[in-house]
C-alpha cells in the first residue's frame, strides 16, 4: 500500500486539525498516512484526534517507503519539510495555511481535491534547484550547509551596517557599505530576494541571483548570474561590523570581519509536486494580487485577420552634400618670381 507522509506545523490548531482530516481522509481511500512522532503526540492531545491511526516516521517505516508528503502550513513549513526530504526521492506537496505561499501548491479549501488528486496520482514532480554554502575563515572551513529559497548574510547589530565585497567567478565586483546581502535561486526569487528588490526569477530558470540590502554605494544593483557562477561575499575588516549568515531563516551561522562565503549551486534538488498546471505568470498575480486591468489578451488564431494593404516603407530624405571647389592653386614657379620682384609692375610706371 502507498504511504503518504503527512508534515505540519506543530504550534497551530489549525493546522493540527487539517492534518487530523488529511489523515482520515487518506485512510479512508487506502493509503497509509504517516506522522513524525512530536506531530501525532501533539495530535492525540486534541479531542479530535485521540483515536488517529498512522505510522511513525523512523519507527514503523523509513523515508524509502513514502510515496508523497504533504506539507499542510505555510512556505515555513515547506522549508522545514525540505530539510527532512531533501537526501531522499520524496516529493513535497504543499498545503497552504499561511499568507503568500508560493511554495504550496493549493489552498485550505481545496483540501478534498487535492487528498483526491493525491491518491490517482494527478501530479507532476518539479526539480527544484538548492545552493550548496560554505563560510571560510582564513584556510578554514567553519561552516558547511544548503538552502532552497536563499542565503542572507544580514549585519548583527542594528546600529552598524557592514562592509563587503561581492564576487562573481573568482573576480571582484565591488565593495560598499550595506545591510546584508541576499543570494537566492530561482524559487527564492519571490522571498526574502524579493522584499529587498530583486528581480522575479521564473522557477524553470536556471539562474542565481545576488541581492544587496539599503546598499550605500552608486553601483550596487541586484544580479542575476549563470547557474554554474561561483559566488562569494567578503566581510571586510576595515570595521569591527559582524554579520549573521541566514539560510531559509532556518540555520544560522554568526560571521566575524574576515569571514568570507561561497555560493555555488547544489547537486542536490528538492523536489516539490504540482497539482495545477497553472503557468507560473498567472500564479505570480494570484499570490501578489497584482492589478491587470486593461488586459485585453492576444487575438485567438480563428479570429486574426491577415492586412490586405502593405505598410509603408518610410525611408528617410537623403542629404545631398555638394563637394567643396577651391581655385587651383598657382605653379610653384610663378610664386617664386612674384616673390623675386615684388615691385616690378610699379617700377614699370
Amino acid at each position: 500500500m502507498r504511504r503518504i507522509l503527512v508534515l505540519t506545523h506543530t504550534g497551530r490548531t489549525d493546522a493540527l486539525l487539517a492534518a487530523l482530516d488529511t489523515c482520515n481522509r487518506l485512510r479512508e481511500a487506502g493509503l497509509i498516512p504517516v506522522m513524525r512522532r512530536l506531530e501525532v503526540q501533539n495530535l492525540r492531545n486534541t479531542a479530535e484526534g485521540e483515536h488517529l491511526q498512522v505510522e511513525i516516521l523512523d519507527e514503523d517505516v523509513s523515508l524509502d517507503g513514502i510515496d508523497l508528503g504533504m506539507v499542510l502550513g505555510g512556505d515555513g513549513t515547506v522549508l522545514r519539510a525540505a530539510e527532512l526530504v531533501r537526501n531522499s526521492s520524496v516529493p513535497l506537496l504543499g498545503v497552504n495555511l499561511g499568507h503568500v505561499g508560493f511554495l504550496a501548491e493549493s489552498e485550505r479549501a481545496d483540501l478534498d481535491q487535492t487528498v483526491e488528486w493525491v491518491v490517482n496520482r494527478h501530479y507532476t514532480v518539479e526539480e527544484r534547484m538548492t545552493i550548496d554554502v560554505q563560510v571560510w575563515l582564513g584556510n578554514k572551513r567553519i561552516a558547511h550547509t544548503w538552502a532552497l529559497n536563499e542565503a542572507a548574510i544580514e549585519k548583527a547589530n542594528r546600529e552598524r551596517m557592514i562592509e563587503v565585497v561581492m564576487e562573481v567567478d573568482g573576480r571582484p565586483i565591488s565593495t560598499f557599505g550595506c545591510d546584508g546581502v541576499v543570494m537566492a535561486t530561482p524559487t527564492g526569487s519571490t522571498a526574502y530576494a524579493f522584499s529587498a528588490g530583486g528581480p522575479v526569477v521564473w522557477p524553470e530558470v536556471e539562474a542565481l541571483i545576488m541581492v544587496p540590502i539599503s546598499a550605500h554605494a552608486l553601483f550596487a544593483k541586484p544580479l542575476v548570474v549563470a547557474p554554474t557562477s561561483r559566488l562569494a561575499l567578503e566581510l571586510l575588516t576595515r570595521t569591527d561590523a559582524k554579520a549573521v549568515l541566514w539560510c531559509d531563516g532556518r540555520r544560522t551561522v554568526e560571521l566575524p570581519p574576515g569571514a568570507r562565503v561561497e555560493i555555488t549551486r547544489s547537486n542536490k534538488s528538492v523536489r516539490l509536486a504540482r497539482v495545477n498546471q497553472t503557468p507560473f505568470s498567472e500564479r505570480l498575480v494570484n499570490k501578489f494580487e497584482l492589478p491587470i486591468q486593461g488586459w485585453r489578451g492576444p487575438v485567438l488564431p480563428k479570429d486574426r485577420e491577415t492586412a490586405t494593404t502593405a505598410l509603408p516603407i518610410i525611408t528617410p530624405p537623403l542629404q545631398v552634400i555638394e563637394p567643396r571647389h577651391h581655385a587651383p592653386k598657382p605653379p610653384v614657379e610663378h610664386l617664386r618670381h612674384e616673390q623675386a620682384n615684388p615691385n616690378e609692375e610699379g617700377q614699370g610706371q
